[in-house]
């Protein structure tokens, strides 16, 4: 048989139980290491891993405080990977991400040429900090490194190396000297991931530990390779055309100009999810179905991701704002209006 002969038979079986298992220990691995300087979140832990797995980009949303830079920076520490960091400010200018050519004079023959020096987007995990807080112009420098996963400067087109893994924070509450993400900016991550609040006890845990003497430190555990073993892994999941069906009918029944879309769609939600949405749903079900040891994609898989997927491409009109509707109201409601497949797994 053929080496693509194969390679068509185990996307069809779907991921062999030890694969699988694999899978499943490099998660607990890094779980592990996270763990000791993150405390709860568990679900935010799981959905930045399905994102990691998936290929996708993040936007952490959360109020000052809740470790959103650490955890992400944590993340980083535990990989073997290159992590750079961009503090985004009113100031910050597109070259200041991707690059600049400076013009240079070689001393043996007196000849000067440009050459292009890599900006801070020439990394594996790239943490844009408060992504908010610069023009929508510098966040648009982006665009191309996020979806392409390449950087055009001039003429020239660099192509960034992989892994590469965008995780963007920002701070809901605070307004003033803050831009919009565009709605083009906004369909590029995976995931909009909130970070709440921790329980008491958790809260208790933290507070001693950040104000006692002892400093932790984490260990690397997986190499930028396992990540990318991990990505194609992920893509040989089995998903069944009912529950891409019902990914897609999710999707869907979010823009208020389709014809079959909910009657509280067309009065409340002024633009919904495109393809991305449709896209990142299963492949963030297929990474979860791996986390949880499976090699078939679920329904379950599907609403548990609804959420993050779902919540920041809605957007809601003058009607809903009056109403308090918000788009998690209108995930809720989708969830319990489109009816999942009575087959499906």
């Amino acid at each position: 048989m053929t080496t693509s002969g194969t390679a068509q038979r185990a996307t069809e079986e779907g991921p062999g139980q030890v694969r699988i298992e694999a899978f499943q220990e490099g998660r607990e691995k890094i779980l592990a290491e996270v763990r000791k300087v993150i405390t709860g979140q568990e679900e935010v832990l799981e959905q930045v891993l399905i994102a990691l797995f998936a290929g996708g980009h993040c936007l952490v949303t959360g109020v000052p405080g809740l470790a959103k830079t650490l955890l992400i920076k944590t993340f980083a520490e535990v990989l073997d990977l290159e992590f750079r960091r961009i503090q985004f400010t009113p100031d910050l200018m597109p070259a200041d991400i991707t690059g600049t050519e400076i013009l240079e004079e070689d001393k043996a023959t007196g000849q000067r040429s440009l050459t292009f020096i890599k900006g801070p987007i020439f990394g594996n995990i790239v943490l844009a900090d408060e992504i908010n807080r610069t023009p929508p112009k510098t966040q648009a420098a982006l665009l191309e490194a996020m979806q392409e996963h390449r950087v055009t400067a001039g003429r020239t087109t660099f192509q960034l190396d992989e892994p590469f893994f965008v995780l963007a924070t920002q701070n809901p509450i605070e307004l003033e000297g803050t831009y919009p993400l565009p709605e083009a900016q906004l369909d590029r991550f995976m995931f909009n991931i909130h970070i709440e609040y921790l329980e008491e006890d958790d809260e208790v845990a933290v507070a001693r530990a950040t104000t006692s003497a002892e400093t932790v430190s984490v260990d690397t555990v997986l190499s930028g390779e396992v990540v990318r073993d991990y990505q194609r892994l992920v893509r040989e999941v089995l998903v069944s055309e009912q529950v891409a069906r019902y990914a897609v009918r999710l999707a869907c029944a979010s823009r208020p100009s389709g014809e079959d879309a909910p009657e509280f769609v067309k009065n409340w939600v002024s633009w919904g999810a495109g393809l991305r949405a449709s896209q990142y749903l299963i492949l963030g079900a297929k990474a979860r179905a791996l986390l949880d040891g499976r090699g078939h994609v679920s329904c379950d898989d599907i609403r548990v991701l609804a959420h993050p997927v779902l919540r920041h491409r809605i957007l809601t009109n003058f009607y809903a704002e009056a109403e308090k509707i918000t788009s998690e109201g209108i995930v809720d409601r989708l969830l319990e209006t489109v009816p999942a497949p009575q087959s499906g797994m």
